[in-house]
């Protein structure tokens, strides 16, 4: 009897063992050209070497700058008819100032204090402060001086409306100079410096409250005794 006739299904062809055996042939892969560098890449590759040559030259000028502000905090204290030395710090702003120069135009009154937005250096401060129009008609510009950084100066300055300037020195480099350095403490006190930067006057220790009224009476005593 027939297969079909059996009810069996036909067989799939067999294939071929030669075939299936064969190894399949890859194509190499074609070698990638290197890329060149954009020159948007190249370009930013060269700010970033420019960028790294300014940070080395601030970070010497700022090794140098210490270095200067340490020989002068080295030097004996000044005392009446010295000259304010130039010395490097911040401003409550955070941006430079050399003390050697702020006294090139005018007079000027240093006032140090042992620590910002205390009882008694906010009596001081405010005092200056309140009486701070009578020293600017004498030409005679008032700065506050303290250990405190330049950010705790700041907020200082903006609580309380202090109308100038305030001076970080919080290795007491320019407070050490003045004789007013006391291991890791400020000793309250004020010093009164001509045009051109001559100590006329120093008060240390002072009173909070007296400091201002004193500074100013010594300054307009000058001009009777001229």
């Amino acid at each position: 009897m027939a297969s079909d006739e059996l009810g069996t299904e036909p067989q799939a062809p067999r294939r071929s063992s030669r075939i299936s055996g064969q190894a399949k042939v890859e194509t190499p892969a074609l070698a990638k050209k290197p890329r060149k560098p954009s020159k948007a890449g190249t370009k930013r590759a060269a700010e970033e070497v420019d960028e790294d040559e300014k940070n080395k030259k601030a970070k010497a000028d700022e090794d140098e700058t210490v270095k200067e502000n340490d020989d002068v905090a080295d030097a004996a204290p000044i005392d009446i008819g010295d000259i304010l030395p130039s010395i490097t710090l911040k401003n409550e702003k955070g941006g430079d100032i050399d003390t050697g120069s702020i006294a090139a135009e005018k007079g000027v009154v240093l006032f140090l204090v042992p620590k910002a937005d205390t009882p008694g250096c906010t009596t001081q401060a405010c005092g200056f402060r309140d009486i701070w129009q009578e020293f600017a008609s004498l030409d005679y510009d008032v700065y506050g001086v303290s250990a405190d950084s330049s950010t705790t100066q700041s907020k200082w300055q903006t609580k309380k409306q202090l109308p100038f300037p305030l001076i970080s020195d919080p290795k007491r480099s320019l407070i050490g100079v003045l004789g007013a350095g006391d291991g890791n403490k400020t000793k309250r006190s004020h010093f009164v410096f001509e045009k051109g930067g001559k100590l006329l006057d120093k008060k240390m220790p002072v009173k909070p409250a007296d400091s201002p009224r004193l500074a100013l009476e010594f300054i307009k005593g000058l001009g009777l005794s001229e």
